[in-house]
């Protein structure tokens, strides 16, 4: 049986690396670099359960989606032999394919069945948990205002568990005008990326308009999202320019610059390499803090640090304010006699 026709992304060509000049600058130059950063455990788990499976089974592998949202990634895992599609009906019949660590609605997890295919299911564990507590609250007979960006994997994913209770809101300023059927019986859920910021301030625009909100069980906005925000924004007090490295579809690297603009930075930027960091940037700058999105290879940041160095700013400070050991078991379909979890991360 003969492949159906994938559209992948034209790969991207690098520029020239270590190209910043060291000029001149009224102090000492230096970088302080946020800790923690880049790959959380449930990216981790789902790039080495693509991975896996390409070890197991052979290529190709279909992966729905991207597994994470990583260009370097991504391009990364095709070179290995995966092949990313938008929807389960482009895998052929009978195929493996891998669910990404942004998790699926059941009418992906029907779809995939129906056509034979054998599903490998990387959604994050926290994600997961998000999923569970919208099937719960839904079965309750709440109905669930769910914070997070309308269009996103994560948000489709988590609506789809109950799509009659489920009403996504936006932005704290659609928490002003959104409308719910019994004011009595309604809670918040939240995509796992978000700013904490700014969720906490639709959370409590939402509960001025409906007093009787319910919080979920715990927090759902994982750790990794967390703790890299309270890292940016201690680095972004002493810096003139932050550098986030992710991309651009990745929702957390996304907040980072935001989240370092709104704690102190005096510009902050995100580049998917070391070679989209502009010159200009560098002007006058002392001071740079340099950061990393949760589903990120140390590599990329290491390459921005050399180019930095090249440009005067050798003297590296890590401004760590939190430790992350936790390491998620691979999906179920890879574990038996494989090893079970997955790298440190960073």
């Amino acid at each position: 049986m003969t492949s159906p026709a994938v559209h992948l992304p034209v790969p991207r060509v690098p520029g020239r690396r270590g190209s910043l000049q060291d000029m001149p600058v009224a102090g000492h130059k230096r970088v302080l670099l946020a800790a923690p950063r880049g790959y959380c455990a449930g990216v981790d788990r789902a790039v080495i359960a693509v991975e896996k499976a390409l070890e197991r089974y052979g290529s190709p592998v279909y992966v729905r989606k991207q597994i994470v949202h990583n260009t370097h990634v991504v391009s990364e895992l095709e070179s290995l032999g995966a092949i990313f599609v938008e929807e389960v009906d482009e895998v052929p019949s009978g195929s493996h394919v891998v669910f990404s660590a942004h998790g699926v609605s059941p009418a992906v997890v029907s779809a995939a069945s129906d056509r034979g295919l054998q599903a490998i299911d990387a959604t994050c564990p926290l994600v997961t948990k998000v999923h569970r507590e919208a099937v719960r609250f839904a079965r309750d007979d709440f109905e669930i205002l769910l914070i997070g960006h309308e269009g996103h994997e994560e948000v489709e994913g988590t609506a789809g568990e109950a799509p009659e209770h489920v009403t996504v809101v936006n932005s704290p300023e659609h928490a002003d005008t959104v409308e719910v059927r019994d004011p009595e019986k309604v809670v918040w859920l939240s995509q796992t990326t978000l700013s904490v910021d700014e969720t906490m301030e639709t959370v409590r625009r939402l509960r001025l308009r409906f007093p009787h909100l319910q919080d979920p069980p715990s927090d759902d906005i994982c750790y990794a999202t967390q703790n890299r925000q309270v890292a940016i924004k201690k680095v972004a007090t002493g810096a003139d320019l932050v550098i986030v490295v992710g991309s651009a579809n990745s929702s957390n690297s996304v907040r980072l610059v935001e989240v370092a603009l709104e704690h102190g930075a005096k510009a902050a930027y995100r580049v998917d390499y070391a070679d989209e960091v502009k010159q200009e940037w560098l002007d006058g700058v002392e001071t740079v803090g340099v950061t990393s999105g949760a589903s990120v290879p140390e590599v990329l940041v290491q390459q921005v640090l050399e180019d930095l160095a090249g440009a005067g700013y050798r003297d590296i400070e890590e401004i760590r304010t939190a430790e992350e050991d936790l390491i998620f078991s691979l999906p179920k379909e890879l574990r038996e006699g494989r090893g079970t979890g997955g790298r440190a991360s960073a």
